[in-house]
């Protein structure tokens, strides 16, 4: 069985409201073959998103010029719990891409990392529910009306859910609606969907998002053909990182889980990992492939 990938690209975003490097900041980890065909690593640690975004531009126009496919696994959630795109009334054949577009409408993210990722949440907020929820998570100073720092009720059953099939499945996964402290995603997610919205509006049809453009199943060269680049979520703690001395986590995160796939890949495994496992629930695979996403490698 042949590859499905020549490089793999881990993105582990950040959220970060002024450019910063080192801990917490973004890292771009590229696992990708030499001309000798051994697989080789470099990581990048731009200072700020748009800097990011450039230097991911660059490395997948590389990659192109060489005529190598790339997983470029972004380490944020890609979909929203089912429901989301309904509650706020989004029009459009595809849910995800409702939401995606929205977002893109909404997210200012400027040069210098400054970004109203608060302000995006709280409005969301207010078109939801008219209150606090389900969002939550700020500094003191960006408390609104409609975004509280703490959590103010747990999810009911007539609520969004408050955790998608895969953040269950991926157990231990922080619930996009928590958009500050340690662990959260959900500002990660704000500015970093228009930004992988971008890299696949750049590029057209020679970029597909998983599973939402490639179907919940496994993926064979065929369903690949003419394709440059499958967009994945990947979760880092997924995989056991043991940084080498004075690497830094997210540094060793992102080379962990690219050799991971490349390995996975390499032996023919890979590809089963973009379906379901044989007894998931039906509706899981609906509401997987047209509204939440899945995250590569977490088991049902």
């Amino acid at each position: 069985m042949s590859r499905l990938f020549s490089a793999y690209v881990i993105v582990d975003w950040s959220a970060a409201a002024k450019p910063t490097t080192g801990a917490d900041s973004v890292w771009i980890g590229v696992m990708k073959r030499d001309v000798r065909f051994r697989l080789t690593f470099e990581s990048f640690n731009p200072p700020t998103r748009q800097e990011a975004e450039a230097k991911l531009a660059t490395i997948l126009d590389d990659l192109k010029k060489r005529n190598e496919r790339a997983l470029v696994g972004f380490d944020f959630p890609l979909g929203f719990p089912r429901g989301v795109t309904a509650a706020l009334a989004l029009k459009g054949e595809h849910p995800w891409r409702a939401v995606w577009d929205q977002l893109a409408k909404m997210v200012k993210d400027k040069a210098d990392n400054t970004n109203n990722r608060f302000g995006v949440g709280s409005e969301l907020n207010r078109r939801l529910t008219g209150g606090p929820f389900p969002f939550w998570g700020c500094p003191p100073k960006d408390a609104l009306t409609t975004l509280q720092p703490k959590r103010t009720r747990e999810h009911g059953p007539g609520d969004l859910p408050e955790f998608r099939h895969a953040d269950l499945a991926a157990k231990g996964a922080a619930s996009i609606w928590k958009l500050y402290y340690n662990g959260s995603v959900g500002g990660q997610a704000i500015v970093g969907i228009p930004a992988a919205r971008r890299l696949k509006d750049a590029r057209g049809d020679a970029v597909r998002v998983w599973p939402f453009e490639t179907g919940f199943k496994a993926l064979t060269e065929a369903d690949l053909e003419g394709v440059q680049v499958v967009i994945a979520e990947v979760y880092p703690s997924l995989v056991k990182a043991v940084p080498a001395p004075g690497e830094i986590k997210d540094a060793a995160q992102v080379r962990a889980l690219a050799e991971h796939f490349a390995k996975l890949d390499e032996a023919g495994k890979l590809a089963a990992l973009f379906g379901p496992s044989k007894d998931a629930p039906a509706d899981l695979v609906v509401d997987a492939q047209t509204e939440e996403g899945w995250i590569l490698g977490a088991g049902i």
